[in-house]
């Protein structure tokens, strides 16, 4: 047989290499004291992605509301860590995985109690609140779709034709005040419906008391103004915030004990610029709900910017409900009045 076609053997490096040798080859490069020195850029990373979580509130919000903005996507910021894990891994570095436990840690005390159901059962009034989209194409199945959770009190923003809204949950609600854009539909009597100046020169919030078995509870709804990302001008919500503080004046004015605050207030619990309110109540979904409860938008909900808060009353449960045509997800929560 020619040379060329002859199988060459026993050459020094020919044949298969041995079972686990890779293995091996790998562990061994953990061994090693380059682990320390490998990753440094990675590991940088990490303990700036800790630190901002840490310090989000530190941020300055004087340049295109940087800070607001942070605060509204805070929880995604956790994406990061499993890249950067993959990263180290790759890198095989030390450094960076003990770099990583900083942003495991912040994210873990910033939102790992919203990972458990902390829903419980009783309460004896429910409440529901929906943004239900001024272009809404069928507003009579989202009015029922809002119903149908069982709710004593609905709250409704963004409306354009309130009257098929009252038509809808005629059956279901006799008392309801519709001012401006907002609305409030109750299965107990309504009394002292008024609209609460937010500073927008048009209406979009109201104040009424909602006379439950249990006593009076003061129900706010409030629909806060827009908030923009814009490339040339940052995380624009000046009004927001104005609004919000306008509203948190008139929470603090108010004599009943028991208040409910239902509404799209276009911010976040962890926003800075909503501490005019979120500091006089409590989330019904951070206190009893399952998850996060992203709530905008519809299609792929990414924060929850539609609240239920209280003050005087406990929360019990707090869930998101199914989709309706409008852009924003239906909340609920029951609470013990």
């Amino acid at each position: 047989m020619p040379q060329a076609y002859m199988e060459e053997t026993g050459r020094e490096g020919v044949g298969p290499e041995p079972v686990g040798s890779g293995a091996r080859h790998f562990l061994s490069q953990w061994k090693s004291p380059g682990i320390w020195r490998r990753g440094v850029v990675v590991a940088v990373f990490a303990v700036l992605l800790g630190l901002l979580m840490l310090l989000h509130a530190d941020l300055p919000n004087r340049v295109g509301n940087l800070g607001s903005l942070t605060e509204t996507f805070l929880p995604w910021l956790g994406l990061l860590v499993p890249v950067l894990l993959v990263l180290a891994v790759l890198r095989r570095s030390a450094t960076a995985l003990i770099a990583l436990l900083l942003p495991v840690v912040a994210w873990a005390n910033l939102f790992g109690g919203l990972l458990s159901d902390k829903s419980g059962k009783g309460g004896n009034f429910t409440v529901a609140t929906h943004n239900v989209n001024a272009e809404n194409p069928d507003p009579a199945a989202t009015a029922r779709a809002v119903a149908a959770s069982g709710a004593d009190v609905v709250a409704l923003e963004e409306l354009t034709s309130p009257e098929r809204y009252e038509r809808a949950l005629a059956d279901t609600y006799k008392y309801h005040s519709v001012q401006g854009t907002v609305g409030v539909w109750s299965k107990y009597p309504l009394t002292d419906a008024k609209p609460v100046d937010i500073q927008m020169g048009w209406t979009r919030a109201l104040r009424a008391t909602v006379q439950t078995p249990q006593g009076p509870v003061a129900v706010y709804v409030a629909h806060l103004p827009s908030v923009r990302v814009k490339f040339n001008a940052g995380f624009t919500a000046g009004q927001r915030d104005n609004s919000a503080a306008a509203l948190g004046r008139a929470i603090a004015r108010e004599p009943v004990r028991k208040v409910v605050l239902l509404g799209d207030l276009n911010g976040t619990m962890n926003d800075r610029s909503l501490a005019p309110v979120t500091s006089q109540l409590r989330s019904a979904q951070g206190a009893a709900g399952d998850g996060f409860g992203f709530s905008w938008p519809a299609s792929f909900p990414m924060a929850r910017i539609d609240q239920i808060m209280v003050r005087g009353m406990d929360p019990v449960s707090a869930w998101t409900l199914p989709a309706t045509p409008s852009d924003h997800l239906p909340v609920a929560a029951r609470v013990k009045v």
